[in-house]
């Protein structure tokens, strides 16, 4: 469902919002000058493996694609992207 969701979202429009600067690879000079990659954590570098930060464009900021189910399994990953993205109240 999350999946779909996303690929929704995509499809939407003709317009896609650009991928923020920080997630695009910088391979280049050129690129690193216009600010590709700056400002980019990589999650394995944190403790627990996470990261708050926006992987989505700013059109898309806050957007859930996920919403766990109402079972067992999936209400521990609520209770955790709950206690990860406390801003977006999970």
């Amino acid at each position: 469902m999350a999946i779909d969701s996303a690929l929704a979202t995509v499809n939407s429009t003709s317009d896609a919002p650009p991928v923020p600067l920080h997630l695009r690879n910088a391979p280049t000079k050129l690129m690193k000058d216009l600010g590709y990659h700056k400002g980019y954590k990589y999650a394995h570098d944190f403790e627990g493996n996470f990261v708050d930060q926006e992987f989505l464009p700013d059109a898309l900021k806050g957007t859930k694609f996920y919403e766990p189910g109402d079972n067992k399994h999936e209400d521990q990953i609520h209770a955790r992207l709950a206690a990860l993205w406390k801003k977006y109240n999970y």
